[in-house]
């Protein structure tokens, strides 16, 4: 097979499967029984930290836990959910917090028993807690106590996260009891997230131990010669978050979590990265798209310790990485493409010369496979041309929860999924995102990207962010509208955006009509929720 597989592009011509040219991560044999906790736990062993090297830290309080110390409350967390709740292999904890301190622990006591999280994001309403209840089936939820009066009742109740109780929990010393007949495989469920919603109904995705060991061991830096300090701002309810935290632990690298909930303040994220001199910050693309817009703020504060950016969940449009990169030439913005049903990046800029191709999400992780397959007509395509990206690996989901159609329409039984993203892989394999394929605008017949408008929008200097949606149209089928936001004292106005844009495509592709917005609807991960811009569209007073 190796003679047929492209050194460039990593395409084998016989299959036209492309396969990951990054050396192979080792992974523990299928069979071999082994949670994700032991797992992460047999990495971090292997890079020795020292006992005074620092493991957590939380950026408001300044409080600080050591290796030692995350041990020792690892332990007893787990003797304590055990021993007091009397929680087993296959029970469900719903986690319901905005960022804290305690919850990569937590995460690990859990995973270690094989109890399955599914953490939320705080924001969630009653309606959508109950959905997601439903599909889970939690026994017990960890919540902050601004979201306790959310969660319903439970068998075994709510504990709250930031609480005298949960300290104490950590901090007794109870009898550590062995269960009898306990083991964790790897094809045991670890995890059950929620599929952003942004096209449909949100759905339950169960990733198992494997698919987060394989996430962890393929994202992991090697030759590093000194710790690295990384500030993960993004939400641990996320597949994103939660593999950042994970995998810094892992490495025996320090982690810094920003407590709270709120709006996110950028002045204290750059204090942030001054105070605990920061060499890698995990953002949303809508953080970057702050930093860019608000560049002056951060000349106040010394960033020289940056050496990374990090940044995935939702698509940033190459005008925005141009002006991003003259504000910070010596920083590495590694994106990458993923989704939660592949627990997280699947494509990722890993070493500083693969941040150079403009308008690219990186290169394919270890132990992946990728296709690109013609939505019409089923067959692979070479590299360059756009299709839907299908990908394959140990990353990828056991199913969704209790909705077997929607697993068939997604993975099919040779263990490829589906994603629904139009994308090409260039010839040296790197991969560009063109649309969801859901989202693309027909046009008497004509495919009409909203992410390539988009980017022409971005680049206008007095345009702060656009997005692009279908508006109904009885003789077109589909025609392009835009929401734009405007830059803070810009004038500008409907018909110069619309001539600006029409300047740049062809007559099919042009704007119809231009809204003027504060600011974008987004989800958790930074993704526009168009289906909130389309509502607007829909109201009585939208007509073209």
């Amino acid at each position: 097979m190796a003679n047929f597989v492209d050194i460039n592009s990593g395409l084998c011509s016989k299959t036209m499967t492309f396969h990951s040219l990054r050396p192979p991560v080792s992974l523990p044999p299928e069979s071999a029984p082994l949670s994700l906790t032991d797992f992460i736990f047999s990495l971090l062993n292997s890079y020795h930290p020292s006992p005074n090297a620092v493991a957590l830290i939380d950026a408001t309080t300044r409080q600080r836990i050591l290796y030692p110390e995350l041990i020792s409350r690892f332990e007893n967390l787990v003797a304590s959910l055990r021993n007091h709740f009397g929680l087993s292999k296959g029970d469900c904890a719903f986690v319901f917090s905005p960022n804290n301190i305690y919850t990569p622990i937590l995460y690990l006591s859990l995973l270690s028993l094989g109890i399955v999280i599914s953490p939320v994001n705080p924001a969630a309403t009653i309606p959508e807690i109950h959905h997601q209840i439903r599909l889970s089936k939690p026994v017990i939820a960890f919540a902050s106590s601004s979201s306790v009066h959310k969660i319903p009742s439970l068998k075994y109740g709510v504990v709250t996260i930031d609480s005298v109780e949960f300290e104490s929990l950590m901090e007794c010393q109870s009898e550590k009891k062995e269960q009898e007949g306990f083991k964790v495989n790897q094809s045991d469920v670890a995890t059950i997230l929620y599929s952003s919603g942004t096209t449909g109904r949100v759905k339950g995705v169960a990733l198992t131990h494997r698919n987060w060991a394989a996430n962890i061991a393929g994202g992991m830096s090697p030759g590093r010669k000194f710790p690295m300090v990384t500030f993960c701002t993004v939400p641990l309810f996320h597949a994103y978050g939660l593999a950042v935290s994970l995998r810094t632990v892992a490495s025996g690298d320090c982690v810094v979590i920003m407590g709270g909930g709120g709006k996110f303040d950028v002045r204290k994220m750059y204090r942030v990265v001054e105070e605990y001199r920061v060499s890698h910050l995990a953002l949303a693309p809508p953080l970057v798209v702050t930093m860019v817009r608000d560049a002056d703020i951060m000349d106040g504060y010394d960033l020289r310790s940056l050496e990374v950016i990090i940044c995935g969940g939702a698509h940033l449009s190459k005008s925005m990485i141009e002006r991003f990169k003259k504000r910070l030439p010596k920083v590495q913005l590694a994106q990458s493409y993923g989704l939660t049903e592949t627990t997280g990046r699947v494509f990722a800029t890993m070493e500083p010369d693969e941040s150079r191709i403009e308008g690219a999400t990186g290169k394919l992780m270890a132990n992946c496979e990728a296709k690109v397959v013609d939505p019409d007509t089923g067959s692979a395509l070479p590299p360059s041309k756009p299709g839907e990206l299908w990908v394959r690996g140990a990353n990828v989901m056991k199913g969704y929860v209790d909705d077997e159609e929607a697993t068939a329409a997604v993975l099919d039984s040779e263990g490829w999924l589906r994603t629904g993203d139009l994308c090409y892989i260039n010839n040296d394999g790197f991969l560009f995102f063109v649309d969801r394929i859901k989202e693309l605008i027909k046009y008497k017949g004509y495919q009409v990207a909203p992410a390539e408008l988009e980017h022409l929008l971005n680049s206008h200097p007095d345009v702060v962010e656009a997005a692009v949606v279908p508006f109904p149209n009885e003789e077109a089928g589909q025609v392009p509208v835009a929401f734009v936001v405007r830059k803070s004292g810009s004038n500008i106005d409907e018909s110069t955006i619309k001539d600006f844009v029409a300047q740049q495509v062809s007559p099919y592709k042009r704007i119809r009509r231009v809204t003027f917005i504060d600011s974008l609807p987004k989800n958790a991960s930074g993704k526009v929720l168009r289906k909130e811009l389309m509502i607007k569209l829909s109201s009585p007073t939208s007509k073209l």
